[in-house]
């Protein structure tokens, strides 16, 4: 016990905490994007109401993508990211794929991936010995060489990147009809 009656923290509860904030806070930003889809039908998930290219299915889709890349690395480190040529049409063809929902994709069947891959970045979180593991980041024109980010990194890159593309769904669904996520 501490002078202020307090038992001081141990190593495994300090860790604990940090997981479960991580968690937490990821799984909010994931609730807040997939509620911008409730009840939309397939249709109004590809349309794109306003003058960005994407469409609430294909961010769906795109968040899913990248964090299943991004929980691959914690693991595997640049090898969950193969070598592309970023100049290629090819390579422009698949990014563009990956924001979008192709005819024959479904807003459920991009949901049931979404939360597939959350649940297995999310034992991830809970699994790996330590969030400080770290790795070089793939080489791609927008990482600076050399640079390298640990599994807590890329988790708050997780988290960053959802709420980013949770407010761009907002938009999107707001201008389709009407409905907010906070309002």
């Amino acid at each position: 016990m501490t002078s202020t009656g307090t038992t001081p923290a141990t190593d495994q509860s300090v860790v604990d905490r940090e997981r479960a904030d991580l968690l937490d806070a990821m799984g909010r930003h994931r609730r807040f994007l997939r509620h911008t889809v409730q009840g939309l039908t397939d249709e109004q998930a590809r349309l794109r109401p306003t003058v960005s290219a994407l469409c609430l299915g294909g961010i769906i889709k795109h968040v899913a993508a990248a964090e299943a890349r991004w929980a691959e690395f914690m693991v595997r480190g640049p090898a969950a990211f193969p070598a592309r040529d970023w100049s290629s049409p090819e390579t422009a063809a698949r990014w563009a794929a990956e924001h979008d929902l192709l005819p024959g994709e479904t807003l459920a069947g991009v949901l049931e991936r979404h939360a597939a891959v959350a649940a297995r970045t999310d034992e991830l979180v809970c699994t790996l010995p330590s969030l400080d593991v770290e790795h070089p980041l793939p080489a791609t024109p927008w990482f600076e060489p050399g640079a390298a980010w640990s599994a807590r990194r890329v988790v708050l890159h997780i988290i960053a990147e959802t709420a980013q593309h949770a407010g761009h769904a907002d938009v999107i669904r707001e201008t389709i009809d009407g409905q907010k996520t906070m309002g």
